[in-house]
C-alpha cells in the first residue's frame, strides 16, 4: 500500500483535532478443536488456546500505536460461538466457561472477549438452550465477556420462541446486575443476520467460515466526517455525499495499514476492515452531529432517516474503494448512550424509540445501547426485538437490539456506565401490550426475498 506524505499530514490532523482512532483490533480465535465432555478439560483447553494465540496482541498493537501515532482504543478477542463448541460438555450450565473466558481476557490484557454466543435463527439445540439460560449469571459474574444471540436471518425467518426467551433473559440479566444499573445488558446483543467477522462488541464472534486465527480491525471517525461536512461552503446533498466518500476512503486506508501490520507481526491472517462510524460520548465525535451538519435542527426530526441513509451509503462506497477486504458491519452506528448528540436529542424530546427504529432500516446495526424503564415487561422487550428482527430479515441486512431495562429507573432518569458505554437517558416504550402476540411462539417464515437460488 503506497501512502503519500500529504495523507500522513491529513491523518495527523484528524487524530489531533477530530478524534480519529482505530476503535478496535480484534483477534478471532477458533475453539472447535477444544471440545471435550469434561468441562474442566474444556475450560483448560480454551484458556490455553486463547492465551497462546493472544499473548502478544496487546504489546504488538501498542508498539504499532507508538510507531504510527494512531490511537488504538480497544484490543479484543472473538471466539467460536460457545454454544457450538461446548455442546459436548457434560454440564447443566456454561457459567464456568464464561468465567474462563474472562480470566483469559484478563491475563492477556485485552478489553473485551466476545463469543459467548448462540445461533438459533431456525431452532435451538440443547447446547444453545444451556448457553441462553446461563446468560444472566455469566454476564453478572464476568467483566469482559460479551454475548450475542442470532435469532433471525433472511433465509430462515425469525425464531419467535427464541425472541420470547430473550425478552425474559434480558430482564433477568438486568436484575442480576441491578447494583450497576443493569450493565450486564450492555454486554448482550440480539441479532438478525449476524456477520461472522464483526470486530465490534458486544456482537463479535469468530464465525464458522473463518480461519483458525485472524485479525479484524474496526475504524472510527465520526468527528472527522462531521468536521469535513461543516467545512463545506453551502453544499448540496450530492456534494456532501462525495465529501463523506473521500473521508471514508482515507480512514479505511489507515485501518487496513494498521490491521495488516498487526497480522504480519503476529503471523496470523488479516481479515477485514470494518469501517463503521462508531461514536463516543465526546462532543463532536457523534453520528447525530453529522446528521445535524447536513442541515437538521436536531437528530430525530423529519429527514433524519434520509440523512442517515446518505451517510451510510457514502461511508460504504468510500471504504470499499480503499480496501478489498471490507467486512463486519461497515456503516454508521447509532448507540444512544455512546453518542453525545443522540443523548441530547433524546433529552430534548427530538428523538424517540419509534424514530430510532425507523433509522435502523438504513444504518449498520439497530437499536443499540438504549435504556428503557426497569418495569418494562419481558413481552414488550421481546416485541421490540421482533420488530427489529423483521427489519433485518426483510431488508437482507444486519440488525440488532441492545436494550437495558434499567432496574428502578423510569422515563427521564439516566444510567451512567462511563467510558465508551457512556450515559443513557431512559426512553419511553409503548404502554400497550404485545403479550398475546409474543406468546404465540413458532417461527415467522422467511420472506420471498430468501428465494434467491
Amino acid at each position: 500500500m503506497l501512502v503519500h506524505p500529504e495523507e500522513i499530514l491529513e491523518t495527523i490532523h484528524m487524530i489531533k483535532a477530530e478524534n480519529l482512532d482505530i476503535r478496535t483490533v480484534t483477534m478471532g480465535i477458533n475453539l472447535r478443536g477444544c471440545c471435550h465432555n469434561d468441562i474442566e478439560v474444556f475450560n483448560e483447553r480454551i484458556y490455553d488456546k486463547i492465551t497462546s494465540y493472544a499473548k502478544d496482541l496487546v504489546r504488538t498493537t501498542e508498539d504499532i500505536q507508538s510507531l504510527y501515532g494512531i490511537p488504538i482504543i480497544n484490543k479484543r478477542i472473538a471466539v467460536t460461538p460457545i454454544a457450538i463448541v461446548a455442546e459436548s460438555c457434560d454440564t447443566d450450565d456454561y457459567v464456568s466457561i464464561a468465567k474462563t473466558l474472562d480470566r483469559a481476557a484478563e491475563d492477556v490484557g485485552i478489553d473485551f472477549i466476545g463469543g459467548f454466543s448462540a445461533l438459533v435463527h431456525k431452532g435451538a439445540t440443547p447446547g444453545d438452550i444451556k448457553l441462553i439460560n446461563s446468560l444472566p449469571q455469566a454476564l453478572a459474574n464476568t467483566k469482559k465477556v460479551c454475548a450475542s444471540i442470532n435469532v433471525a436471518t433472511t433465509k430462515a425467518g425469525i425464531n419467535m420462541d427464541a425472541v420470547a426467551m430473550m425478552g425474559d433473559i434480558i430482564k433477568k440479566t438486568a436484575d442480576a446486575t441491578k447494583d450497576a444499573d443493569g450493565i450486564g445488558c450492555a454486554k448482550l446483543v440480539v441479532f438478525a443476520n449476524a456477520p461472522e467477522d464483526n470486530p465490534f462488541m458486544a456482537g463479535a464472534f469468530h464465525g464458522i467460515g473463518e480461519p483458525d486465527c485472524v485479525i479484524n480491525v474496526g475504524v472510527s471517525g465520526p468527528g472527522v466526517v462531521n468536521s469535513t461536512i461543516r467545512e463545506l461552503k453551502d453544499p448540496d446533498l450530492g456534494e456532501i455525499s462525495e465529501a463523506i466518500k473521500k473521508t471514508a476512503f482515507k480512514i479505511t486506508r489507515m485501518g487496513e495499514m494498521v490491521g495488516r501490520e498487526v497480522s504480519r507481526r503476529l503471523n496470523v491472517e488479516f481479515g477485514v476492515v470494518d469501517l463503521s462510524l462508531a461514536p463516543t460520548p465526546e462532543i463532536g465525535d457523534s453520528v447525530a452531529a453529522i446528521l445535524e451538519a447536513m442541515g437538521l435542527q436536531n437528530c430525530g426530526t423529519h429527514g433524519t432517516t434520509a440523512a442517515l441513509a446518505l451517510l451510510n451509503d457514502a461511508v460504504k462506497k468510500g471504504g470499499s474503494m480503499a480496501s478489498s477486504y471490507v467486512g463486519g458491519l461497515s456503516g454508521a452506528f447509532i448507540p444512544v448512550s455512546e453518542d453525545a448528540g443522540m443523548i441530547h436529542a433524546v433529552e430534548i424530546g427530538a428523538l424517540s424509540l419509534e424514530k430510532l427504529e425507523a433509522m435502523t432500516s438504513v444504518c449498520s446495526v439497530g437499536l443499540d445501547m438504549i435504556a428503557i424503564p426497569g418495569d418494562t415487561s419481558a413481552s414488550t422487550i421481546s416485541a421490540i426485538i421482533a420488530d427489529e428482527m423483521a427489519i433485518g430479515m426483510i431488508n437482507k441486512k444486519t440488525t440488532a437490539v441492545r436494550l437495558i431495562p434499567a432496574p428502578g429507573k423510569k422515563v427521564g432518569d439516566h444510567v451512567e456506565y462511563g467510558g465508551l458505554l457512556g450515559r443513557a437517558p431512559v426512553m419511553a416504550v409503548s404502554e400497550f401490550s404485545s403479550e398475546e402476540f409474543i406468546g404465540r411462539g413458532g417461527r415467522i417464515p422467511a420472506p420471498i426475498q430468501a428465494l434467491t437460488n
